[in-house]
């Protein structure tokens, strides 16, 4: 099927031109600039979230600039747009509401160009990679704003700890993608939770403690659930004429399972993608009102990453059996299934979705009940400077759940 990339980049730069006209319209220019400076000098560890750290125009100014830099790299590099880089693009969007900014990122491309250069490959090549990496972010502002030491000291450590990162993410996520088998479509996150965990005992060692912490807003959950269903319904809608005004063929993504590689934007064209976006979307924000929860920014972190994955991998039929586990677990467990950590796990939770596709919705739902388990108890490990620690606690459920579904499958079909 034509793979064209304008029409993918066009719309998600009118997204990212969209969030800087409203932050401008939401805050005065001073307002930002202030509130974008309380940003780059935050720790930036979980849960951090921007809106209330900086103010929501800085956050969503923050957000959009990021989106704008990330297109223009992938631009300036010739990078066929594939539903991978748009679900790097979306996540890293995402994620800049909460943790990444525009100071902390660049040590960790800088990292991987060197990296590119001395194996002698195009830098292009690991782009992605690198992107899906800023999710080490956090090392850079933690070590730079968020310890005892000085300026002078920390901003430099810092920084040569985020290109040390860069540096070595593309060759272990490469290793560990063979632990999960790519049934863990954040192979990032858990490459970057085993990253995280080294350099957090590293710096405890020495006395540089890292703890998680939760700085979250409540101030504006209507009028960002209100503005994303807008977003969303309009991602259907330019679907709907991309696809020849209709939603012929949507049910054809139902047959992928979504195990890493899934590109729905290469097998399916860009219509249907965006479909299935818009309307991944909309069950995320459902599935965040069923819960009772508030939308804040690791609340739009979540719904956005799994938008932007709803064109590699994501789909209802894969998804909607996770998002159950999760609401069946913390309604027999500890914790209160309102809260942005539930929801979030929830949300970062269908990184699991292949487990769903494979094996069907009994699986999807134990793996939903798991996740939610040890994605509240693994942040600690890595001090939570690895913000994908959804992506860390899924790698660990299908390592440990893949290879006993895939036990009990072939023996069953050996009994027939």
């Amino acid at each position: 099927m034509k793979n064209s990339s304008k029409p993918s980049l066009s719309i998600i730069s009118v997204f990212c031109l969209t969030l800087i006209v409203l932050a401008l319209i939401f805050e005065s220019p001073r307002a930002i600039l202030r509130g974008m400076h309380e940003i780059i000098i935050a720790p930036d560890i979980l849960l951090t979230d921007y809106i209330e750290v900086g103010g929501i125009g800085a956050a969503f100014f923050n957000a959009g600039l990021m989106g704008l830099i990330n297109i223009w790299l992938l631009s300036r590099h010739g990078l066929k747009v594939s539903g991978l880089s748009i679900a790097a693009l979306f996540t890293v969007i995402g994620f800049s509401f909460i943790c990444k900014n525009i100071f902390n990122f660049w040590p960790i491309y800088i990292g991987g160009s060197l990296y590119s250069k001395i194996q002698k490959i195009e830098f292009k090549s690991i782009l992605l990679i690198l992107m899906f990496s800023t999710t080490l972010s956090p090392v850079v502002s933690e070590i730079a704003f968020g310890t005892h030491l000085p300026a002078y000291l920390g901003i430099p450590f810092g920084i040569l700890i985020g290109i040390l990162v860069g540096f070595l993410v593309t060759p272990l996520s490469k290793q560990m993608a063979k632990f999960h088998d790519g049934y863990n479509l954040y192979n990032i996150g858990f490459t970057g939770g085993i990253l995280g965990t080294l350099i957090t005992s590293l710096l405890r060692s020495f006395g540089l403690t890292i703890e998680t912490q939760s700085v979250l807003s409540n101030n504006y959950s209507l009028l960002l659930c209100l503005f994303f269903s807008m977003i969303f319904l309009i991602y259907i809608m330019v679907g709907y004429y991309l696809n020849g005004k209709n939603f012929r063929n949507y049910k054809r993504i139902f047959k992928h399972t979504g195990r890493v590689p899934t590109d729905f934007k290469e097998l399916l064209g860009d219509g249907i993608t965006l479909i299935n976006m818009g309307l991944m979307g909309l069950i995320c924000i459902g599935f965040v009102i069923v819960c009772n929860g508030i939308f804040n920014g690791p609340v739009i972190a979540g719904i956005l990453t799994v938008v932007g994955f709803s064109a590699y991998g994501k789909h209802p039929k894969n998804s909607i059996p996770i998002l159950l586990g999760i609401i069946l677990a913390s309604a027999i467990k500890i914790w209160d299934t309102s809260s942005t950590v539930v929801i979030i796990a929830g949300l970062f939770g269908t990184t699991l979705a292949p487990i769903a596709g494979q094996f069907g919705w009994i699986a999807g739902i134990i793996a939903g009940c798991l996740h939610l388990s040890i994605s509240m108890n693994v942040g600690i490990i890595h001090g939570g400077i690895n913000l994908y620690n959804n992506g860390f606690a899924g790698g660990m459920v299908a390592g440990i759940i893949v290879p006993i579904l895939k036990a009990f499958k072939e023996n069953k079909l050996a009994d027939c």
